[in-house]
C-alpha cells in the first residue's frame, strides 16, 4: 500500500521500463503481404494503402529480394490473375500466378511462403467460392480448394492460407495434402474471419471486390465472438497448424479469448483498412508515428505468436528505432 508501493518507481526511466516491459515487437515474427499481378510488368501504386505496391511480373522477384535483405523472414502471397470465370480456373493453374512465384520466390531466396488460398481473386463473381444460383456452393468449392493446395505444394509454398471461411476448408485441404505425399506442408487457419468493414482498401489491392451479394453469409458476424472460438476448434480438430483471427485492431477481445483457449501458433491479421487508417493519421500528423509501434504491441500483447501486416517491411527496414 502507498506510501510503501509506489508503481511510478517501475517506469522511471526509459532503460528501466525496456528492461520491465511485458510485450515486444519481434521482426521475426511478422509477416508482409504482397501482391502479385499477372497483367503487370512492373509496380503500381495502391491508392487505398499508401505506400503498398501490385507487382508485376519482372519486379516481384527483386522486391521480395529487397524484403529478405531488410530482414523479413516470411511474406503472405496474393495473386491477380490475367483472366476470371465462373469456375476460378486460374487459381489452380500450375503456371498460374501464385504458383510460378512461389517456385521464383523459394529457388532465389531463403524467405518462408505463405500462400493465401481463396477465389475472390479469380472467380467473375467476385466470391470466394463457386457460385449455385445466387449463393455460394461450399461443397463443391472444397472441391477446387483441393486443387489449389495441390498445385501450391508441388509449386514448393512452405505454408497453405485458405481465407475462403468454407466449412470444412481446412480438412479438405489437410485430407489433400495427405494423399499427395505433402504431409510436410503447413496450413495456417483463417479460423475465426469476419465480414469486417475494414477490407476495402484490400479489394482495390486484389481486385477481389464482390460483384454478386456480400460475403456475410460465410463470414463471420462481428456481433460474435463465442462462434469464434467453435470456429477455431474446428481448424484445429481439421489438422490447421496454425489459427488465426482477423482482423486484428478491433477483434483484440476474440485475439485474447482465442490465446486463453488454445496453444496452436496464433496468427492475427492486421488488415488493410487498419493499415490505411493509422499510415494516414500518422502522414497527416494527426498522431506520432509511435502510434504504429502502440498498435503492434497491442497485437502481441492480446497474445498474437505471428502478425500479418502492412507496415512488416517498415518495421523491418528499422524504422522503429529511429
Amino acid at each position: 500500500m502507498f506510501p510503501e508501493t509506489r508503481m511510478r518507481r517501475l517506469r522511471s526511466g526509459s532503460l528501466l521500463r525496456d528492461l520491465l516491459s511485458e510485450s515486444s515487437i519481434k521482426k521475426e515474427k511478422m509477416i508482409m503481404p504482397v501482391f502479385i499481378d499477372e497483367n503487370l510488368k512492373t509496380r503500381k501504386p495502391i491508392e487505398s494503402m499508401p505506400g503498398i505496391f501490385r507487382y508485376g511480373t519482372e519486379d516481384y522477384l527483386k522486391y521480395i529480394q529487397g524484403l529478405a535483405d531488410k530482414g523479413v523472414r516470411s511474406i503472405l502471397l496474393f495473386g491477380i490473375p490475367s483472366g476470371k470465370d465462373a469456375a476460378g480456373s486460374s487459381s489452380y493453374d500450375r503456371n498460374g500466378i501464385v504458383q510460378t512465384a512461389i517456385r521464383g520466390i523459394k529457388d532465389s531466396t531463403g524467405i518462408t511462403v505463405i500462400a493465401d488460398l481463396c477465389l475472390c481473386e479469380y472467380t467473375d463473381t467476385g466470391q470466394c467460392g463457386i457460385m449455385q444460383g445466387q449463393l455460394v456452393d461450399n461443397d463443391s468449392t472444397l472441391t477446387t480448394y483441393r486443387k489449389i493446395a495441390h498445385t501450391y505444394a508441388d509449386a514448393g509454398v512452405d505454408i497453405i492460407a485458405p481465407s475462403g471461411m468454407m466449412d470444412g476448408q481446412v480438412g479438405a485441404i489437410r485430407d489433400e495434402l495427405e494423399k499427395s505425399g505433402y504431409s510436410n506442408t503447413l496450413i495456417m487457419g483463417y479460423s475465426a474471419k469476419y465480414a469486417s468493414n475494414l477490407y476495402g482498401p484490400f479489394r482495390e489491392a486484389a481486385d477481389s471486390a464482390p460483384r454478386i451479394g456480400d460475403r456475410k453469409s460465410y463470414q463471420m458476424d462481428y456481433r460474435n465472438s463465442r462462434e469464434a472460438l467453435r470456429e477455431l476448434e474446428l481448424d484445429l480438430e481439421e489438422g490447421a497448424d496454425m489459427l488465426m483471427v482477423k482482423p486484428a485492431l478491433f477483434y483484440l477481445d476474440v485475439l485474447r479469448e482465442a490465446r486463453v483457449n488454445f496453444s496452436l501458433p496464433l496468427a492475427a491479421y492486421s488488415v488493410s483498412g487498419e493499415y490505411t487508417m493509422i499510415r494516414n493519421a500518422v502522414e497527416q500528423g494527426f498522431l506520432g508515428k509511435d502510434a504504429i509501434t502502440e498498435s503492434i504491441t497491442s497485437i502481441f500483447r492480446a497474445g498474437a505468436d505471428l502478425l500479418i501486416s502492412y507496415f512488416t517491411e517498415y518495421v523491418c527496414s528499422g524504422n522503429l528505432d529511429e
